[in-house]
């Protein structure tokens, strides 16, 4: 069933006769499959290219197309909407004539921007088409968004950012933390973290200093601190938004917040943490526009993958993905449970918490305060007549001894564990207490995998690898042969890390009798791992060697997480 607007996009393909009704078909396959829109499919099969998708959605919708790369509004007229106004909605003010503003929206099919611009300006409002990418150049070019200068703002406080640490007051914090210019501050910090495609914020407030870090690609990077007084206002703003308690300082809490930005919408898990100098606040980035939950884009070697899509269309028996916090599990998890959807299969999900919605899917949060654990969802689940079960974590014998009866009882049930390897997954499940021959009877392969950065395409450069470093790596000259290596410079692409965006490298130990005869006589993780090795196992070492004589990453990363 596709939402709103892109049914709309699809009748206007169809009608305006750029798409054929076959063509249409496999356009709605692959939207149903990898979740990008039908519009950008359909520009990416070729099927027209950005310029004609731009008039057949401007000859439909009745609308005119702008190049915005023509156009420099006065600044007059640019201020008449904010910054914070213009990448929520999407909207460029280009021109401003007898009490009309003309603006070019990102997103012409939502009908509901004019009417609140009008409300807002109390004006009247024409829309106009144009670009995406133009869009965008034209809000990051009038409306920059540096923290340094929204520092500036803060400026605006006239000493009402007075410390709160002592004698604190949960009125003053609220008053503070609803002040013009805190609003903003979040704003602009939240903002940038997205444009940075980050996957997390951090809002830590120490002894002497107020931090603010951003995660992307895996690593922190700090923004420019704000003066430590505002670590209150600020962290009451946060739990505002999340609609957290801003009067309890001394236990954990957890909130969420939705945004839209740019019509996109973009969720934030909202962590709370009391310590010695305040509380610690941790936004999780959840951008359903960035994360494609579709197999083959994960980057995963073709033998792996082969072997994975058999695993998913097995009837049943377990198959445990495992990998530190942040290592992709849970995106390599859906990517599988989306490719085997089908309407005849029923699918159920535990997790902790739902990151991200799948249409068809029965989805469960795990609620440990009212006594959903996995091991009571996962009982409850096997009445409700599943052909597919996921748990989000395996965490203990209860809900291991569930997993393995699930599975036993004709279940395909796939779960998470954390253990560094694929062979340790096996020995941590006998650790945990379940019986080494109910393993051999239900498990059907682990996977390991861990995400490492990937070398800035823009900034790469080659270099000859010493005899140290393939002594580390364990290779040899004869063994690279002609192969480069390649590390990144550092460029503005990639804010001079020489590294932009990530890819996963993966071990999968498949069971099968010979290692099955280990883990009935409970063999430990190495002989399990040497075993799998001489059967055909390629490790996580290997696959990132693969990864680095690709020229995909560096040396450095691989040595990191292998």
């Amino acid at each position: 069933m596709l939402d709103s607007d892109n049914q709309t996009i699809k009748d206007m393909l169809l009608n305006s006769g750029f798409c054929a009704e076959d063509q249409m078909a496999e356009i709605e396959e692959e939207h149903l499959r990898s979740g990008k829109s039908i519009k950008d499919i359909a520009i990416d099969f070729q099927i027209l290219t950005e310029d004609q998708m731009l008039e057949v959605l401007a000859a439909s919708l009745g609308m005119e197309i702008v190049d915005l790369n023509t156009v420099d509004p006065p600044k007059s007229v640019v201020d008449l909407i904010d910054g914070d106004t213009a990448r929520m909605m999407g909207v460029c003010p280009i021109l401003d004539e007898d009490g009309v503003l003309t603006v070019a929206v990102r997103n012409p099919l939502n009908y509901q921007i004019a009417d609140e611009l009008r409300f807002m300006l109390n004006r009247d409002i024409v829309t106009v088409i144009a670009l995406e990418s133009q869009v965008d150049q034209f809000i990051d070019a009038h409306y920059p968004l540096d923290i340094v200068a929204v520092h500036d703002m803060l400026s605006e406080m006239d000493g009402l950012s007075a410390d709160l640490s002592e004698g604190y007051d949960p009125t003053d914090a609220e008053n503070l933390a609803n002040e013009a210019p805190i609003i903003k501050f979040v704003n602009a910090v939240m903002l940038q973290a997205i444009k940075d495609k980050a996957s997390d914020i951090h809002f830590e407030p120490f002894e002497k200093e107020f931090k603010i870090r951003c995660r992307v690609d895996g690593a922190l990077y700090e923004m420019a601190p704000p003066p430590k007084s505002l670590a209150v206002p600020v962290i009451s703003r946060v739990k505002i938004l999340s609609g957290l308690n801003i009067s309890e300082r001394r236990k954990p809490q957890d909130g969420r917040i939705q945004l839209k930005i740019g019509g996109k919408p973009i969720d934030l898990r909202v962590s709370c943490l009391p310590t010695a100098h305040g509380e610690s606040v941790v936004l999780r980035v959840l951008d359903r526009s960035v994360v494609n939950l579709d197999l083959d884009a994960l980057g995963i070697n073709e033998k792996v993958l082969e072997k994975i899509r058999q695993i998913i269309t097995m009837p049943n028996g377990i198959f445990i993905i495992t990998g530190p916090t942040g290592s992709g599990k849970t995106t390599t998890l859906y990517s599988a449970l989306k490719e085997i959807n089908k309407v005849e299969d029923k699918i159920l999900t535990a997790e902790d918490p739902v990151e991200y919605d799948l249409e068809g899917i029965v989805q469960l949060p795990i609620n440990d305060a009212v006594g959903m654990t996995f091991a009571k969802a996962l009982r409850a689940f096997l009445r409700q007549d599943p052909d597919v079960i996921m748990l989000g974590e395996t965490r203990d014998l209860e809900s291991a001894e569930m997993a393995v009866q699930a599975s036993l009882t004709g279940h395909l049930v796939f779960t998470t564990l954390h253990t560094n390897d694929a062979a340790g997954a096996v020995t941590r499940l006998i650790d945990m207490g379940v019986e080494p021959f109910l393993i051999t009877s239900s498990l059907i392969a682990v996977l390991a995998q861990r995400l490492i950065r990937r070398v800035c395409k823009s900034c790469k450069t080659a270099f000859v690898p010493s005899d140290e470093d393939l002594q580390l790596l364990g290779l040899t000259r004869a063994d690279i042969g002609e192969n480069k290596f390649y590390y990144g410079k550092g460029c503005p692409v990639c804010n001079g890390t020489g590294y932009k965006g990530r890819k996963s490298i993966l071990e999968i130990l498949m069971m099968n009798p010979k290692l099955n005869e280990l883990v009935l006589n409970s063999a430990p993780t190495v002989v399990i791992r040497d075993k799998a090795r001489e059967l055909g196992m390629e490790t996580m070492r290997e696959d990132g060697i693969r990864a680095i004589l690709n020229g995909e990453t560096t040396m450095e990363e691989v040595l990191k997480y292998t």
